[in-house]
């Protein structure tokens, strides 16, 4: 396990949630191409991302491309996707622009038992048969696993 620094008030698990789930059988479906190719690079949030002005892309993989019938009538989807380089251990974090430490359910940090991210971005371009979709940008690194794709819905995704 790779070793991180912890800072004032944080709290690690004693294990690594990695080591003994199996539970879940989640499938990558694909993966996101982004501009970014290190941790340090890579923007903090989607408003940053979107800030930067970079375009990013969506790989689906051959076997789920069928599933992408449907979304030529939509501008905006929702992308979950693995982060595959975060730390797993830490349930308690202190943030660098909060002055006391969270909890990691409170926080949209990557840092947590499963690295999950979600991302609402707008479509720019949709071509199924290459299983590639155009986004208008994203918060992870080149190479980021894919979950799962799914559609904008106004009137049910919106407040």
């Amino acid at each position: 396990m790779q070793e991180f620094e912890k800072r004032p008030g944080e709290i690690a698990l004693d294990d690594d949630p990695a080591v003994f789930a199996d539970d879940g059988r989640v499938v990558f479906i694909g993966k996101i191409h982004s501009p970014w190719k290190s941790r340090a690079e890579c923007p903090k949030n989607l408003r940053q991302a979107r800030e930067r002005g970079e375009q990013a892309s969506v790989e689906v993989n051959l076997p789920w491309r069928a599933g992408l019938a449907g979304l030529e009538n939509t501008d905006r989807v929702i992308l979950l996707y693995w982060m595959h380089e975060a730390r797993r251990d830490l349930i308690v974090q202190t943030p660098r622009h909060r002055p006391e430490p969270s909890g990691v359910f409170s926080l949209r940090t990557p840092v947590r038992p499963n690295p999950i991210a979600l991302a609402c971005v707008r479509l720019l371009g949709l071509d199924i048969e290459s299983g590639f979709l155009t986004i208008d940008a994203i918060d992870c690194l080149d190479g980021t696993p894919l979950v799962d794709i799914k559609p904008w819905i106004e009137s049910v995704d919106g407040v």
